[in-house]
């Protein structure tokens, strides 16, 4: 693992244009730094992260009814609006992979993971999946052959490309703390075993690694986030926004780090502060890092990445921000080793 600080973004970017947001993506984030293929879910629904990720579901359809992402039959319009989307951008990757003459070594996915599918899915009577234990097995099962799928059909666009696979948690806390509503919004659904939610992570994570993934990082919010759980279920690591996490969050971060984990932190400030340096939001990280007795070598560990989604910028800012957080991984590198 080298000893330096790198960059990436969470996967969705703004706009409707899939060439325009390669190009700047590749642009910017070329090696060490990892570019990934991106989400616009400015194109409407199939490009939504719970459209995109039912259309990977093996023998099992999901399409859109009046409350959202529904298991149904048979695939619909709405599924196959989503399947075509994610064609196209695996076509436009392909070519501006094609065209470069020395594409980036690594690549991210990102895919939405199991608990998150699970709460946004619904089932043909109106519940979310989450509600039925029989359906989340079906759901997870269907879901890991569809990923190993995907990835083939991503090293096919991508040859040679190191796959690192990013799977998008934001409800996995609530779904473990029993938060997420019913269909009614009356009630909530009662939380999920974590033995059943490690399971389906693991599950996940094999089928990536069998699909050809080099890495397996599972993005969370840092509220209660389960870092632990996570790691034992056998992910590479977590990602997870830098400004909000306690204390002891950061101890298990360094525990995770010394034991070989990789760590994804939200660092780069989408909305930057009047007279801001870039040298005091580096310190943000490297403060901790000290701190917490982490030596500058472990770093090598850690990506940098924007503190949120970009997809409310618009693609010129976007575009701007990347080029921005390849400067604050410099100056992250400058500071800890000079």
């Amino acid at each position: 693992m080298a000893d330096q600080v790198t960059a990436t973004a969470l996967g969705d970017w703004p706009g409707t244009d899939p060439v325009e947001a390669e190009k700047a993506i590749r642009g910017e984030l070329g090696s060490p730094h990892l570019p990934f293929l991106p989400e616009l879910p400015g194109r409407g629904v199939g490009s939504d992260p719970v459209g995109r990720a039912a259309t990977l579901l093996v023998d099992l359809h999901a399409d859109v009814q009046p409350h959202g992402w529904r298991v149904v039959e048979r695939p619909g319009r709405d599924a196959l609006r989503a399947a075509s989307a994610l064609s196209t951008d695996l076509n436009v990757l392909a070519d501006a992979v094609g065209a470069e003459e020395a594409p980036a070594e690594g690549l991210q996915i990102r895919v939405l993971g199991p608990l998150s599918l699970m709460a946004g899915l619904y089932l043909h009577q109106g519940e979310r999946v989450l509600v039925d234990a029989g359906a989340r097995r079906d759901i997870a099962q269907s879901y890991a052959a569809g990923v190993a799928g995907l990835l083939a059909r991503v090293r096919a666009a991508a040859p040679g490309a190191r796959l690192t696979v990013q799977l998008a948690e934001p409800d996995a806390a609530r779904v473990l703390a029993g938060l997420i509503p019913t269909a009614s919004g009356y009630r909530t659904i009662r939380s999920l075993p974590g033995s059943e939610a490690r399971a389906a992570w693991s599950e996940l994570v094999g089928a990536l690694r069998g699909g050809g993934a080099e890495h397996v990082i599972v993005h969370t919010d840092a509220w209660e986030a389960p870092i632990e759980a996570i790691l034992e279920a056998g992910a590479d690591g977590v990602s997870l926004p830098l400004g909000t996490l306690s204390v002891p969050q950061w101890e298990t971060v360094a525990g995770a780090v010394e034991a070989g984990a990789r760590v994804w932190l939200g660092l780069l400030p989408l909305e930057a502060s009047q007279g801001e340096r870039t040298g005091d939001v580096a310190e943000r990280l490297l403060r901790p890092w000290r701190q917490l007795g982490l030596p500058a070598a472990s770093l090598g560990a850690v990506r940098i990445t924007p503190a949120g989604s970009l997809v409310d910028l618009t693609p010129e800012r976007a575009t701007a921000a990347l080029a921005r957080l390849v400067k604050l991984a410099d100056a992250v590198n400058q500071l800890a080793f000079g």
